[in-house]
């Protein structure tokens, strides 16, 4: 377990790892070195013993996305092509270790947005597998502001989420989306208020680490693969699925449980 002074916390929880961007002061903007940690904080939950991951910010924002002040600096350093191999580095870490190393690891990802979700905030939001949000979250893409382009897998998850047009107005907007319009969009799934938030986030994810982990894992690789593949391969991608989570404990513990008529103890085996 990290140290309350990381900059990005580690604590496992039963089966439940949960991950708290922990610079407050910046609203946890990210740097690279928190890039750095995120990264292996997210590698660290490939261990067999947790079986889903919660992702939430300290204080009162989930992530305000990259620091600019860091590009600021690296601009008078450096000139333009130092801040481009700068962003270059930063982005190649952000998508190697940290967007990939989520939609890589088979078991769910929960994003519990507890405030601003900025820039590459919001494309770490978009990465994982399921959004909740406090009802005072707001979400920004912000990179027009700047005159960025996106990054952080936001080009590929935003226009699957809520189609090509919306997501471009979304990129174009300089307005942030609340909560219940972000609902709406079906950016989140669920909505709470703030004084009750952080425990809903915490059950709704720890329900899923008590869940059939295996299954959830194959089908989150059976949706991330099917944008790559036809009709036919995608059947016979699910009936391999289907195939090899027979040979599983927590699939013959679901049969047995539902031909008894009692709830199924699943083992995440």
């Amino acid at each position: 377990m990290t140290t309350s002074d990381s900059r990005v916390q580690f604590e496992q929880k039963g089966s439940l790892a949960v991950i708290r961007l922990n610079r407050p002061e910046a609203r946890n903007a990210l740097s690279p070195e928190m890039v750095a940690e995120l990264g292996q904080a997210i590698a660290s939950c490939r261990a067999g013993d947790i079986r889903a991951a919660l992702l939430t910010g300290t204080g009162g924002a989930f992530c305000a996305g990259a620091d600019v002040r860091d590009f600021t600096a690296q601009l008078d350093e450096g000139g333009p092509e130092g801040l481009s191999e700068h962003l270059r580095r930063l982005a190649d870490a952000l998508h190697r270790d940290v967007i990939g190393g989520i939609r890589r690891l088979d078991k769910p990802v929960v994003a519990a947005v507890n405030g601003v979700a900025a820039g590459a905030g919001f494309s770490l939001a978009l990465a994982c597998d399921l959004r909740i949000a406090s009802a005072d979250a707001r979400f920004l893409l912000a990179y027009a502001n700047i005159g960025a382009t996106a990054d952080g897998g936001s080009t590929y998850m935003l226009p699957r989420i809520v189609g090509q047009g919306r997501a471009m107005e979304i990129y174009l907007a300089r307005q942030p989306i609340g909560a219940q319009y972000a609902l709406e969009l079906g950016l989140v799934s669920q909505v709470f208020e703030p004084g009750h938030f952080e425990r809903h986030a915490m059950e709704k994810a720890d329900q899923l680490a008590q869940g059939p982990t295996q299954a959830y894992g194959r089908v989150k690789a059976l949706f991330d693969g099917s944008w790559d593949a036809d009709l036919a391969r995608q059947l016979d991608n699910e009936t391999e699925a289907l195939a090899s989570i027979g040979l599983t404990r927590d699939f013959q513990e679901g049969i047995r449980a539902f031909s008894q008529k009692r709830p199924a103890w699943f083992q995440g085996r």
